[in-house]
């Protein structure tokens, strides 16, 4: 089943239910997929949609912050519940020891010897970590190794 079609397999059994909180949630989701769809005049894979909600979890994660740091606590607590809601898509984050495989695997693949492959590598790394691992972490991690 397709991420998409699980969402609305999902934002069915949420009407039925009467979750009124995962409805609103799913309902923004399938609305940003929408709005990609349109822009770029594609249909989205499951790898697409992937990056459509991860970056629907980094801006909330950033509303968190500004919140707290306003001391709005409710505001916060509501983008953490609705990141709780977006995650439940999102494939199981790999761990430490997992994206260093796969660093040595690309490393290995590609040749990369030094900092100035570094663009090659994560151009490699990048599609197939996308939701599974912080693309930050792995671009410090592959400093550290190249460096």
């Amino acid at each position: 089943m397709s991420l998409k079609q699980r969402l609305t397999d999902d934002m069915k059994a949420a009407m039925k239910g009467g979750d009124k909180s995962s409805l609103a949630v799913i309902r923004l989701i399938n609305a940003a997929i929408k709005q990609k769809e349109v822009d770029e005049r594609v249909e989205l894979d499951d790898a697409a949609v992937v990056a459509v909600l991860d970056k629907m979890v980094k801006q909330r994660r950033d509303s968190v912050s500004q919140y707290e740091g306003a001391g709005r606590d409710d505001l916060a607590q509501a983008e953490r519940d609705e990141i709780v809601v977006i995650e439940r898509y999102l494939p199981a984050k790999m761990g430490e020891a997992e994206i260093d495989a796969a660093i040595e695997a690309a490393i290995a693949e590609t040749g990369a010897a030094g900092a100035a492959d570094m663009g090659k590598l994560m151009g490699l790394l990048k599609p197939k970590l996308a939701g599974q691992a912080d693309m930050g972490l792995v671009s410090k991690r592959v400093k550290a190794r190249l460096g």
